[in-house]
């Protein structure tokens, strides 16, 4: 059995086109995974940029909160020493004060400015007093690390399409 010159030619015309489909089909197979990756290697550089910004700004706040922290039980260990003082009479607040009367002698006749006793905190205000140095300091502090917080953490975050 020989097979004449023609068939051999269509023959090998078939096998060869169907190789070159095939090689073909291959490379689109290869150049749609390679696109693939770039989206995927792009995409996990830009999650990787977001992780570590994110920390930054993480690390950024805890920063600003503990600062703020400090900052508040300083001050707030300031007002309860300035309370102590004043209940145990180491020091005078000058708020809403009350004088006592002065004590009329005979011998000096009527009293004078002069003769009045201390000015005082009012034992009804010291509490209000006090309580509102606690919350004026922690509104303060609250404030500022709000503040401190869009600078340094919000405003460093780039715009989101």
């Amino acid at each position: 059995m020989t097979i004449s010159p023609l068939r051999l030619a269509l023959v090998l015309l078939v096998v060869g086109l169907l190789g070159w489909t095939w090689l073909d089909h291959v490379a689109d197979q290869r150049d749609t995974a390679q696109r693939d990756l770039d989206t995927a290697t792009k995409e996990v550089n830009g999650l990787r940029a977001a992780a570590v910004l994110a920390g930054e700004m993480l690390a950024a706040r805890d920063q600003i909160d503990q600062k703020r922290t400090e900052e508040l039980n300083h001050e707030r260990a300031e007002n309860a020493a300035l309370h102590r003082d004043v209940d145990a009479g180491n020091q005078r607040l000058l708020v809403r004060a009350t004088c006592s009367r002065p004590a009329v002698s005979a011998s000096t006749g009527a009293g004078r400015v002069a003769d009045a006793g201390t000015a005082e905190l009012a034992a009804d205000a010291r509490p209000d007093y006090f309580t509102l140095r606690d919350e004026l300091t922690l509104s303060r502090k609250m404030t500022l690390g709000l503040q401190d917080h869009i600078r340094q953490v919000c405003m460093r975050t780039p715009a989101q399409p």
